[in-house]
């Protein structure tokens, strides 16, 4: 996997994680909304660790500049 995000882009994705995270843990959002904001959360932080979108792919799209 070639990356394809910037390190802004990885701090963005980590923050509406923990952001997601707060809202389902914290009681805020609950119910099948809350699992949605969890996964969601778990593949934001997923893409930043391997600084890789899969999403990005097939528009040839990079955040990443060398």
């Amino acid at each position: 996997m070639k990356r394809n995000m910037s390190d802004i882009d990885r701090i963005a994705r980590v923050v509406i994680a923990a952001l997601f995270a707060y809202l389902y843990f914290g009681g805020i959002v609950t119910g099948a909304l809350g699992i949605v904001l969890v996964v969601l959360g778990a593949v934001f932080l997923l893409t930043a660790v391997v600084a890789f979108c899969p999403l990005y792919m097939p528009f040839n799209f990079s955040t990443y500049k060398k």
